[in-house]
């Protein structure tokens, strides 16, 4: 029978508890409020920055009407005002003689927010808050209320700067759009629904969103809705980003999704009005689309990138410079052109008058053209070719790809300012499924030239009718690629 020693046993078992207890204690306890830490705190930007944020009141002048007529009830007509109901046609009391005509009142007609930009009181907002105001009144975070005068408002990047008559004032610190990352954390300050000095926060959810002509917005998920329009957009550096200026809404208040301005596009705007009350920007007079994958594949482009032109406006840079519909460009001033939106961008951004290259893509090549910038003017409406000489006759016309086509008569091609190109006369099959139609100029197949019915039946011949095959089309100034399709 075996014996055993217990006190040499209790004392082995009391060795390994303090030793377990020992490595235990070697585990670092992370406290509570370290844990915490780790999330942003925004209180100490808060302090640093909100009272460069400013409320922007704005007032419109309105005639006043004349009162009812005697015997109406005014609680009656408050009903229908405060219910949206159509107003009774009640005739108004006619101005009584020798009385003065009424004066112009003064109504509010929104309310948004702005910030500070420098200490003697320029301030940026956005230009949509007070576009059509009479009177912009400022707010700022100690209660002091100010008439500002608005110095500019550029309506295609929805920038304005407004004065207001003071010094030593809070200016914002500008930060650096480049270096903002997707998934940071951002904060925005302003008066929405009027609610003065409200905080939001949340993280930025992509750049470079193209919803402007002019500008690659900002997205966030920072709560914004009416009234935040014209606040700033602030990373955790204290730095303002951006402007706060729109929401994606199908219920006219916040769904999760908010656009703010680049502040280096805002500042570029706001440069040129404070210097000059206006913004100076670039055109060359070309209209332009996308180019889609099938297409830049079907050309030999590679990869699809660049910007379509559709149409070139005669007399524009562009055509001087030899700018043709159908041409892809490719570079602009050395620039690279991912996609289309990026052109209007590059040329609006470049002084008027500078000379600049342009890299085209035009039928299996890249081209060189020096284009002299012009500066933007209004739209000028799309001019539609007139078919002067009648409808041409169908001799010599041809059937093949699923379509009719006959020759372009000579004032035909000098309506479009076409050397060559085929009519069509009927489209059918892939034709019709690519969307060609009575009337549409093919000016080149395959990237090929067509300079005659002969001619495009030499490239037709020539095709392997298993394959997919990309035409150019001119309609009217404007030009696209169509890509037919083989029947199945």
């Amino acid at each position: 029978m075996m014996s055993f020693d217990w006190k040499k046993i209790r004392s082995v078992a009391l060795a390994g508890v303090l030793a377990a207890t020992a490595s235990l204690s070697l585990v670092p306890v992370v406290p509570a409020a370290a844990q915490t830490r780790a999330l942003p705190d925004f209180t100490d930007l808060v302090e640093q920055v909100g009272p460069s944020v400013v409320n922007i009141r704005t007032l419109e002048k309105v005639s006043p009407r004349q009162g009812p007529g005697p015997g109406v009830d005014e609680d009656m007509l408050e009903f229908f005002r405060r219910h949206g109901l159509p107003m009774p046609n009640i005739p108004r009391q006619a101005p009584r003689p020798n009385r003065p005509a009424p004066q112009d009142e003064e109504q509010p007609r929104g309310v948004g927010s702005g910030f500070i930009l420098s200490a003697d009181g320029y301030i940026m907002t956005n230009a949509h808050v007070v576009d059509g105001a009479d009177e912009v009144l400022v707010t700022l975070t100690d209660k002091r209320e100010f008439k500002a005068r608005i110095i500019g408002a550029d309506k295609r990047s929805d920038v304005a700067v407004v004065k207001i008559e003071a010094s030593g004032l809070p200016a914002v610190r500008v930060g650096d759009v480049n270096r903002l990352k997707v998934g940071e954390w951002v904060m925005a300050i302003g008066s929405p629904f009027g609610f003065e000095s409200t905080v939001t926060a949340g993280i930025v959810s992509a750049k470079q969103r193209d919803t402007g002509e002019y500008l690659p917005f900002i997205q966030t998920d920072v709560a914004i809705n009416p009234g935040n329009s014209g606040g700033p957009l602030i990373n955790m550096r204290g730095e303002v980003v951006g402007i706060n200026s729109q929401i994606y809404s199908r219920s006219g208040g916040f769904m999760g999704i908010s656009f703010a301005i680049p502040m280096d596009e805002a500042m570029r705007v706001s440069d040129q009005l404070r210097a000059s009350g206006r913004v100076s920007r670039g055109r060359i007079g070309v209209q332009i689309g996308p180019v889609n994958k099938e297409v830049a594949e079907s050309i030999g482009l590679g990869k699809p990138h660049g910007a379509q032109v559709i149409g070139v406006e005669p007399g524009a840079p562009a055509e001087k410079a030899g700018v043709e519909a159908g041409d892809i460009i490719v570079k602009f001033d050395g620039k690279t052109i991912e996609k289309s939106s990026d052109l209007p961008r590059l040329v609006g951004a470049t002084k008027p008058g500078s000379k600049v290259s342009l890299t085209v893509f035009r039928r299996g090549a890249s081209k060189e053209l020096t284009v002299i910038i012009a500066e933007i003017e209004a739209d000028k409406p799309t001019k539609k070719a007139v078919d002067k000489g009648g409808k041409p006759k169908a001799a010599g016309a041809s059937q093949v790809l699923g379509l009719t086509v006959s020759e372009l008569s000579e004032d035909q091609r000098k309506e479009l300012k076409i050397k060559g190109g085929v009519r069509v006369e009927t489209a059918t099959e892939g034709a019709a499924r690519a969307g060609l139609r009575e009337g549409d100029v093919i000016v080149a197949v395959a990237n090929n030239e067509v300079d005659s019915v002969k001619t495009f039946e030499a490239i037709a011949g020539k095709l392997d009718k298993t394959k997919s095959v990309v035409v150019l089309v001119r309609r009217g100034e404007m030009a696209q690629y169509a890509v037919i399709r083989p029947t199945r």
